[in-house]
């Protein structure tokens, strides 16, 4: 199959969680009456999934436009290879060789409750259980929005230990934990990076986009008094990472248009915004990455063009004048054309730009 590689729109994945909402609707997403929407899975590639995370089963997003459509990510991954990944590494290794699977895992969250008490796989952990299937998970919160009073955990107070939490999580029903974990008040336009280790949850009231490594496998830890779901206290303590404070937010000053806003060893993620007065002005320079990029709309509505404003490489399915996005609407550009794709603003618009980790 001879198929040019384009940039590609995908089905969003919808996973009903205990602490889900209905505020994805906003964002386009087909959120049925009464549904606990928690999850929107946007970029997705993984062979599996853990039974307390999606389900088990596995999770690979299904392309949504362009000659590809109804295919898998997996599929253009093996089709395309290097003309697709460019210079990223493939989450098993590699790069672009066509034998791996996509390294970046891209989600929209909405709590309407507290999520668990939780922590991600290190490396330690991960050198010490090579057999248990878990995988390393780094990931950061872009805070879309928040309920008045609402918060995030991030990481463990000064001077706790492993030894006091343990005491802290097996008193009770295990709430006095909550005393240890650094509460940060949740504040729209802020991100943040956390690290695998770091103990985090994110609280009632808040929206985010999410955009982490290609991992499902989470230990909890405590859930807030809900019943019913597996907590891995033995795992998680061997996880959590009781020295190093998690790294602040950061957020793009408001008279900047564009700006770094987490950066860590798999990804960087760079705001990009322009106000009224931009709006179907001069298209909007993506990246300069070797790599494919990921971008996220958050707000706003825009035009995706090549840098000479004409076809997309005699793609018949698509608009000569580019790919038209919202807000919702997720993005992967093959490194192939990650150099050669601008946004034209149609109103005011906030998106982000994902960059692998080979640049």
């Amino acid at each position: 199959m001879t198929v040019t590689p384009y940039p590609i729109l995908f089905r969003p994945m919808l996973l009903e969680k205990v602490w889900g909402g209905s505020r994805l609707a906003r964002f386009g997403k087909g959120v049925a009456a009464g549904a606990k929407i928690g999850e929107s899975w946007e970029v997705a590639d993984l062979g599996a999934t853990s039974a307390s995370g999606a389900g088990g089963g596995a999770a690979i997003s299904v392309i949504a436009n362009g000659p590809l459509a109804g295919k898998t990510l997996r599929d253009a991954i093996k089709l395309w290879g290097p003309r697709l990944i460019g210079t990223a590494r493939l989450a098993n290794g590699g790069r672009g060789k066509g034998d791996g699977s996509f390294p970046l895992l891209v989600k929209f969250l909405d709590a309407s409750e507290n999520l668990s008490v939780q922590v991600h796989p290190s490396p330690g952990y991960l050198a010490a259980h090579p057999g248990e299937g878990a995988h390393l998970k780094t990931e950061c919160w872009y805070i879309l929005a928040a309920e008045p009073g609402s918060v995030i955990y991030k990481g463990v107070k000064g001077g706790v230990t492993r030894a006091s939490f343990e005491k802290h999580l097996r008193t009770g029903d295990g709430s006095p934990v909550v005393g240890d974990l650094v509460a940060v008040r949740a504040v729209p336009g802020e991100c943040h990076n956390l690290p695998s280790g770091t103990v985090h949850a994110l609280g009632a009231g808040v929206l985010v986009a999410e955009v982490q490594t290609p991992s499902d496998t989470t230990f909890r830890i405590y859930d807030w008094g809900r019943t019913g779901r597996e907590l891995h206290t033995k795992q998680a303590l061997q996880c959590i990472d009781f020295e190093n404070a998690a790294p602040p937010p950061r957020w793009l000053d408001a008279d900047a248009m564009r700006g770094v806003v987490a950066r860590n060893e798999f990804f960087t993620v760079i705001e990009m915004r322009a106000g009224a007065a931009e709006a179907n002005d001069e298209p909007i320079r993506l990246s300069q990455s070797k790599a494919c990029i990921v971008v996220v709309v958050l707000e706003g509505r825009g035009e995706l063009l090549t840098d000479g404003h004409g076809s997309l490489m005699n793609v018949p399915a698509m608009s000569v004048s580019g790919i038209n996005v919202s807000a919702g609407g997720t993005v992967v550009v093959p490194a192939e054309l990650t150099c050669r794709f601008e946004m034209r603003p149609l109103t005011a618009m906030r998106w982000l730009v994902v960059e692998l980790d080979g640049r």
